[in-house]
């Protein structure tokens, strides 16, 4: 079958199991439905999501010995993102309880921010979130004025009734949805829908990163909500539909409209496309440098990459994964079906769109999620500006300088020297954090420059420090 991986059912199920972050990877009416558990505190008490990295019984240790993982707060239920207010000031969303929290001093707020509906089968959630801040919270209603209000914009898998709903009843999520709130008095209030984007076919591959970048307009991840979910020429379907709001980082500014003229084209949805051609993202960061974009993403057998990301970039989806084309037997994947450096079968749009090579990419799945640049000097000038990625499944930090442009990864010698990690390749030189379990989320709190560092399965977040402090 074309643009499919060729495996034995069972195989498959194995892989699947590996490579999708956040749920437990059921299928629609093939596997069983996970009940909802409210009761995880610090630790799971079920194993709801048994492929996200288990944690060392040790706790994280990190490479350097100068530097340590310390705890700012336990007791979160299945944290997806973060975000921060000030230098120990955390807002932090809940995945399947559709809860965002408020930790201060390393104490949560008795009552969360907020408590929506979200469908929560497999990578549906409450799933992302950022704040603008006051300085940059510009709406195109204001002139340009300083705006004293602060914005809070949420991705999240609305759901019709409440929470649940589409594993108790069977009933399909609204959609995708991007809604930017007020904070007041410790409520996030007045909900304005900026974006309504496709939930289905499928209930995995939602991405769900939310950032608001250096030009103030709110970023966002999408995948293709599905495997082979929707077939559009956003997908690398030349004959497909037109883009449909999958499979892409999306662009809007802070008052949801489309920032024109469009890169792609300027009919909406296309108008809303920054990048395009992914299976599933959880990792967004601008260079704070060169304020270029930068992204995680995650493949769907194979191929989690980073990449940097220029306005029109296509990823290759669903033709290739990392630097790997689909459509053959994944033992055969490896050596013999690399990618052309210029394949002829993606869509262009008319040549606005345009395909390069990751950055960085592993062949075994890692499933990254969170990347950031230091752009501080609280873990010494080795680390200043440099780039850190997290991943969901080993738990582990990855740590790369960049070349004096800026423009790509300084790799070492060695395997991992050409940029691609095989299976047989060890990761320890790129190694800087391991034994977090799962991370979901990653990113240096802008008003103290500390690394912090979300765990989904501990619901833990930890502060990286001196390790004298």
């Amino acid at each position: 079958m074309p643009n499919w991986i060729l495996l034995s059912p069972s195989f498959v199920r194995i892989i699947l199991f590996g490579i999708l972050i956040l749920t437990s990877i059921s299928m629609t009416n093939k596997f069983p439905s996970v009940q909802h558990d409210r009761s995880h505190i610090a630790k799971a008490l079920t194993p709801k999501y048994p492929e996200v990295g288990l944690p060392s019984p040790k706790g994280p240790t990190i490479v350097d010995p100068n530097l340590k993982a310390e705890v700012v707060f336990r007791g979160l239920r299945y944290p997806t993102s973060m975000t921060f207010l000030g230098s120990n000031d955390i807002l932090v969303t809940e995945k399947d309880a559709g809860t965002v929290r408020r930790v201060v001093n390393g104490t949560e707020l008795q009552q969360p921010l907020l408590n929506v509906s979200v469908a929560t089968y497999a990578h549906r959630g409450l799933l992302g979130i950022a704040v603008a801040p006051l300085t940059t919270a510009a709406s195109s209603n204001n002139h340009g004025n300083r705006n004293t209000t602060t914005y809070v914009f949420l991705y999240y898998t609305q759901a019709p009734t409440h929470t649940g709903d589409d594993i108790t009843e069977g009933k399909q999520p609204l959609g995708n949805r991007i809604y930017r709130y007020e904070l007041t008095n410790n409520k996030l209030v007045n909900p304005k829908l900026l974006l309504d984007l496709p939930a289905t076919p499928g209930a995995i591959g939602n991405g769900g990163k939310v950032i608001v970048g250096p030009d103030n307009n709110v970023y966002v991840t999408i995948g293709d909500v599905g495997i082979n979910g929707h077939s559009t020429k956003a997908q690398n379907i030349q004959n497909g539909s037109e883009p449909d709001g999958t499979s892409g980082i999306l662009r809007v500014n802070q008052d949801g409209q489309p920032v024109l003229p469009g890169i792609l084209g300027n009919k909406y949805p296309l108008n809303l496309y920054y990048s395009y051609g992914m299976w599933n993202s959880f990792g967004l960061a601008f260079d704070p440098i060169t304020r270029i974009l930068w992204d995680t993403q995650i493949g769907l057998s194979f191929g989690d990459k980073i990449n940097l990301v220029n306005p029109g970039f296509n990823s290759g989806y669903n033709k290739i994964d990392g630097i790997w084309l689909r459509g053959y037997n994944i033992d055969q994947t490896e050596k013999q079906h690399v990618a052309p450096l210029h394949p002829n079968d993606l869509v262009d749009f008319g040549g606005k769109g345009k395909y390069y090579t990751p950055q960085f990419t592993w062949f075994r799945k890692v499933v990254p999620t969170g990347i950031t640049f230091l752009n501080s000097n609280k873990m010494g000038s080795l680390y200043k500006n440099d780039i850190f990625v997290a991943d969901d499944l080993n738990g582990n930090i990855y740590h790369f300088k960049l070349n004096p442009q800026r423009t790509g990864l300084l790799l070492p010698t060695g395997p991992l020297a050409n940029g691609v990690a095989n299976s047989s390749d060890s990761l320890d030189q790129i190694i800087f954090g391991k034994g977090f379990g799962g991370i979901t989320d990653l990113k240096v709190n802008p008003y103290d420059g500390n690394l912090y560092v979300l765990t989904f399965d501990q619901g833990t977040i930890y502060r990286i420090v001196p390790a004298s402090k």
